[in-house]
């Protein structure tokens, strides 16, 4: 990493730019498209917790972002320009988070011989202040994530196996008898699910920010099996629950997953959403010599949809039971 800084004007702070590489082995395109579809940054970044797209368009996109920095969730409103022929990505904040007063900067993949790609990830910066102490503090943020998504890339891109074969999406629905702020009101109350959802043995629910949620959880999966579980979660009411798994099971390097409460065309709709990265190294020993890519996509379907359907359900049950109490109040 390399960073520089211009001096100070008397009317604008300093700015200061950071440069990040690494080599991988494996080709620039690759490594390309998933920088390119942000939608999959949530489960292969370390950082990054979950993204709403503002707008979609040509080359063009913008988007608001959460993501763990320096240990606490931050958010803003980025806008990015895609170049798939130059193979570049340059981003811009128009939203900022405090210490931050502007943030840009670019990814750049660099052909190499042997099917290796110099991927350059860089930043110019400008803190709303210039305390040293601030600066630096952004410069150890810069350093920690832009090594871990970094290293993220090239943990996916090296595997050996297409991309779509270890990074997957689905999701499920309920449909709602009751009114879907009530479903979210029992997937935001965490606290509750050791009381409420039978697969729940234990859980811990912190949220020192409105809105953002730390949550510890302990699991019983069919088999009778337990897990232990720990994730952020971003809380939008009475719309969607966003949230990212920090403490996965052997299966996995990547977990995210998104709950949405909706009014459709036949009435208000429950949904979990999952996105998954594999570990390709763990299926033999969780699931047994022989098994195969597609059998650990089926295992992980099976066992995440069938969590989150239990959820929704009781999340149904209660927003019935709650709009049947309003019908008998009215009564």
């Amino acid at each position: 990493m390399t960073a520089t800084t211009r001096p100070a004007g008397t009317a604008r702070p300093t700015t200061h730019r950071t440069e990040h590489t690494r080599i991988v082995s494996a080709p620039a395109q690759v490594l390309y498209d998933l920088v390119a579809d942000a939608t999959r940054w949530p489960a292969i970044f370390g950082p990054s917790v979950h993204l709403v797209h503002l707008e979609r368009g040509g080359r063009g996109e913008r988007f608001e972002i959460w993501a763990l920095v320096n240990g606490e969730v931050a958010n803003w409103v980025s806008r990015r320009v895609l170049d798939p022929e130059r193979r570049y990505v340059s981003f811009r904040q128009e939203r900022s988070h405090p210490p931050v007063a502007a943030m840009g900067g670019g990814w750049l993949f660099r052909e190499l011989p042997g099917g290796r790609t110099e991927v350059v990830l860089r930043h110019r910066f400008a803190a709303t202040d210039d305390d040293p102490a601030t600066v630096e503090g952004l410069l150890r943020g810069l350093d920690r994530n832009s090594a871990e998504e970094l290293a993220a890339l090239a943990r996916v891109a090296e595997l050996g196996h297409p991309v779509e074969d270890v990074v997957f999406s689905f999701t499920d629905r309920v449909p709602l008898e009751g009114p879907a702020e009530a479903a979210y009101d029992f997937v935001n109350r965490a606290d509750l699910w050791a009381e409420r959802l039978p697969h729940v043995a234990g859980v811990e629910l912190t949220e020192t920010v409105p809105g953002v949620q730390e949550l510890r959880m302990d699991t019983v999966t069919a088999d009778g099996s337990a897990h232990s579980t720990r994730s952020v979660r971003v809380c939008r009411a009475p719309e969607w629950i966003a949230y990212k798994q920090l403490a996965m099971p052997r299966l996995l390097s990547g977990h995210s997953g998104l709950w949405t409460f909706t009014e459709g065309p036949d009435g208000p709709v429950a949904s979990a959403t999952h996105t998954v990265v594999l570990n390709p190294a763990a299926v033999a020993e969780v699931l047994g010599e022989g098994s195969t890519l597609a059998d650990a996509r089926n295992h992980i379907r099976d066992a995440l949809g069938r969590n989150s359907l239990a959820t929704m359900s009781h999340a149904a049950s209660h927003a019935a039971s709650r709009a049947a109490d309003r019908a008998a109040d009215r009564a």
